[in-house]
């Protein structure tokens, strides 16, 4: 199960995200800062070292954050916690934009080896900081670390980034649902591979993320099947989605706020036939973007309708 954003701890606000810590956070920073307290001399570094793991992962959701945003998805909260970052992102239902938002994650890693390894060369031929044995292996562990969770994320194990940038690949020829399908089943066979490792190595942390991992790869797999059932429905002819197009699905697939049932949005206009509520916005289920009910008129039509701004 993902952190929630409301179990957490809002730390400072950027570009407009806003970025929280786990509880959890501090818990496994004690235990890990005590189990590594030998590899300094100063419980300080131990301290700096995990610091340092976590601007890492920050700077790596910042990425997702940024990237999402520039294909003109929402991404507006960044979660840290003991098994990374999570970057709260809603890319459009693209497979570029997803492509792109999930591959600025490891870039940011990727540009971040450059950074590292010039503050190690500069300690070894320029003498910055030469004289002092913890900085050299605070900066030789940071560098570890960097890479480290680079070649993790990358593995092509979803939803891992590696897995997510294959769905991404994958969807450009087979479509949404399959493409999720697929590396949702790539992923079964990464999460057994890495569980073998995590009992052969007695690596209990290893183990944790592993689980964790799988359960994000079965709720992939079930969204999978949810989609391909969405694929097989008729669609409305009468109606198309302002962003993508595509004629919404037949069913009762929306839900309602206020009394909580589930009704075809556009066989009653938008309006709950349990409880008389409106909808002001129907999602898409293709794109994800939300219009009223007029605008998915307009668009069937094949009008524009203006944008006015106040």
């Amino acid at each position: 199960m993902l952190p929630a954003p409301s179990n957490s701890i809002p730390l400072f606000r950027a570009a407009g995200i806003q970025v929280s810590l786990h509880w959890w956070w501090f818990v496994v920073a004690l235990i890990e800062i005590s189990y590594r307290r030998g590899a300094y001399t100063s419980v300080a570094w131990n301290v700096a070292e995990y610091l340092a793991l976590f601007v890492i992962v920050l700077l790596h959701e910042f990425g997702h954050a940024l990237a999402c945003r520039q294909t003109g998805g929402q991404a507006d909260h960044i979660v840290l916690w003991p098994f990374g970052g999570v970057a709260f992102v809603k890319p459009p239902q693209r497979p570029g934009a997803q492509l792109w938002s999930i591959a600025a994650g490891p870039l940011v890693n990727v540009l971040l080896v450059p950074v590292l390894s010039g503050l190690i060369w500069a300690r070894m031929r320029l003498g910055w900081g030469a004289g002092d044995a913890d900085y050299a292996h605070f900066l030789l562990a940071t560098w570890w670390i960097n890479v480290g969770l680079l070649l993790f994320n990358i593995m092509p194990v979803y939803p891992l980034d590696g897995g997510q940038i294959v769905r991404s690949l994958l969807w450009f020829v087979f479509g949404r649902a399959r493409s999720l399908y697929i590396a949702s089943v790539i992923g079964f066979i990464g999460v057994a591979a890495l569980l073998v490792l995590a009992i052969l190595r007695m690596d209990l942390w290893l183990g944790l993320i592993v689980i964790f991992i799988g359960q994000q790869c079965v709720h992939g797999y079930r969204q999978a099947q949810a989609l391909r059932l969405l694929e097989k429905l008729p669609r409305h002819a009468g109606f198309a989605c302002p962003t993508c197009q595509q004629p919404p699905p037949s069913g009762a697939i929306w839900l309602c706020p206020a009394c909580g049932h589930r009704f075809d949005a556009f066989l009653t206009r938008g309006i709950c036939p349990h409880c008389q509520t409106p909808l002001a916005t129907i999602p898409c289920v293709d794109c994800g973007a939300q219009h009223p009910i007029d605008r998915w008129d307009s668009a069937a039509a094949g009008g524009k309708s203006p944008v006015i701004d106040i």
